[in-house]
């Protein structure tokens, strides 16, 4: 089996997984990083997002042999004591019901943030859609959004 050496939150990781291992599991199984959740296994609803070169990617559609080179964040390098303003505005508004989305939102909306610091209620939804929310908090998850946008948490 093959050893892969990737960054990931700002640290060399090396483990030993498939060509075809999907990021997911190789960040679950293989490196003991839980954060990142497994939804659907398609891509289709953002339970597993990360950030690859600071974009919001699907790590189950994502293999290890496709990653040399890049730059990997997962929730748990987001902020080491939570405190990214997507974070603290998740907590003010207190946007989780069950919570298991709630990482893959947080990836989603952070790296749409910084692309568009700030974006309209529609611009927001838009690029939320992706991301499923089985507790349907998407009106919370919005509003934490545009609150992270105000900055009037950091």
């Amino acid at each position: 089996m093959p050893t892969y050496n990737l960054k990931i939150n700002g640290k060399s990781r090396e483990f030993e997984a498939s060509d075809d291992m999907p990021l997911l599991w190789a960040l679950r199984d293989q490196l003991n990083m839980v954060g990142t959740k497994f939804g659907c296994g398609i891509g289709q609803c953002g339970a597993c997002t990360v950030h690859v070169d600071g974009n919001a990617a699907r790590s189950c559609q994502l293999t290890v042999s496709q990653l040399d080179g890049k730059e990997i964040t997962t929730i748990e390098g987001l902020s080491e004591d939570g405190s990214h303003p997507v974070q603290e505005a998740w907590k003010e508004i207190d946007v989780p019901q069950c919570g298991y989305c709630q990482a893959g939102q947080i990836m989603t909306a952070s790296a749409f943030l910084e692309r568009n610091p700030n974006p309209s209620s529609k611009e927001i939804r838009g690029a939320m859609h992706g991301n499923i929310c089985r507790c349907a908090s998407y009106n919370r998850i919005e509003k934490a959004v545009a609150l992270a946008a105000e900055n009037k948490l950091t």
